[in-house]
């Protein structure tokens, strides 16, 4: 039997901001900026763009509304002088934006920030080496099971597993390790494969994490009933492989973690339904056409385009993240309910996860 203990988790002092400190209404720093560079993706994984509603007749943004390259690597800029040391560039599917190793080359050239990039992997081999080469420091892969029939059938694009385990080869052997690979766990459709999952990546050096299926979004039909709690997959693999829990590697980290106490590798679990860590979230999001939302579970932003191509200084782009953060005291999470679950949300495919 495993048991750990979880600690009360507490916030960190924000850095002071014209004379007062910089936080939101629950005492949150702004430290993690995820900016998603496209609402396109080429697969139709049924718990984000499910076919149905992402079909041929979807009317994705067209390009003159996305940021371009430069817009963004000024808007993060800014992010970075307001203390924020962590960026993730997500989708849709980050990778089908062409030339996206521009945009890392222009955020690579931030002082002292972690750039990272989670992908799909379809695209990924072909990129790895340009995307290593412009600066990117690490990337996280999202693969939901090691079974082809599994896999295909949840990212609904007849995409087999063969070729991402490729792609993870060659992030691996460009340097973009040790590689993250995201697993969402769902009841009655991948949970029985957890322990395949984690037994594949042991020894590798590379990391998976379990994470709980949430209803991000109003469109991919979630129940309570489909989650399965992190608590059960650890369980589930110290039942196999003794586990032993890992301290966080930095404030707000969203993992848990823990290692093989045979020196095998570490996982991962990420529990947002059934462990809320709303109370130490740190983090941001700018949609591809400028948004800025302060939850995945928003149902709506707050617009930067305008005031990026408006004219605006970066000192009143800066007062604006400012008031917007200040004001923010979201914490869904923790206040999820059923009621909550059917209420509309931004979808993942647009904010990215």
């Amino acid at each position: 039997m495993i048991q750990k203990v979880f600690p009360i988790r507490t916030s960190l002092r924000a850095p002071p901001y014209e004379g007062g400190a910089f936080a939101d209404t629950l005492g949150r720093p702004l430290r993690d900026l995820r900016i998603s560079v496209t609402d396109r993706c080429n697969f139709r994984c049924v718990y984000c763009m499910p076919r149905d509603v992402f079909g041929p007749d979807h009317a994705f943004l067209p390009h003159d509304e996305l940021l371009s390259f430069e817009e963004i690597a000024r808007v993060a800029g800014v992010f970075v002088g307001l203390g924020v040391k962590k960026i993730r560039l997500t989708g849709g599917e980050p990778l089908v934006r062409r030339d996206l190793h521009r945009l890392i080359g222009l955020l690579a050239k931030l002082p002292d920030i972690d750039l990272t990039l989670t992908t799909n992997g379809s695209l990924l081999a072909k990129q790895a080496q340009a995307l290593k080469d412009a600066g990117l420091q690490r990337i996280t892969v999202s693969l939901d099971s090691l079974d082809d029939v599994t896999f295909r059938a949840i990212n609904d694009a007849d995409y087999p597993v063969a070729r991402v385990l490729e792609a993870i080869d060659a992030a691996a052997a460009a340097g973009l390790k040790p590689v993250k690979i995201n697993m969402v766990v769902k009841r009655g459709v991948n949970d029985h494969q957890v322990l395949d999952m984690a037994q594949h990546w042991r020894h590798t050096g590379h990391i998976v994490r379990f994470i709980e299926y949430m209803d991000v979004g109003s469109t991919n039909g979630w129940r309570m009933d489909d989650v399965v709690p992190s608590a059960e997959v650890v369980k589930s693999i110290g039942d196999h492989f003794a586990l032993e829990p890992i301290d966080p590697g930095y404030a707000g980290e969203v993992a848990e973690r823990w290692r093989y106490k045979d020196g095998a590798g570490e996982i991962g679990v990420i529990s947002s339904v059934t462990q809320a860590f709303c109370r130490d979230c740190n983090r941001s999001r700018l949609s591809t056409e400028g948004r800025l939302f302060t939850c995945l579970f928003a149902s709506s932003g707050h617009d930067l385009k305008s005031l990026v191509r408006g004219g605006a200084s970066d000192a009143e782009l800066r007062d604006q993240i400012v008031a917007v953060w200040r004001a923010r005291g979201d914490r869904y999470s923790e206040i999820r309910t059923a009621e909550t679950a059917r209420l509309h949300k931004v979808e993942m495919s647009y904010i990215g996860g």
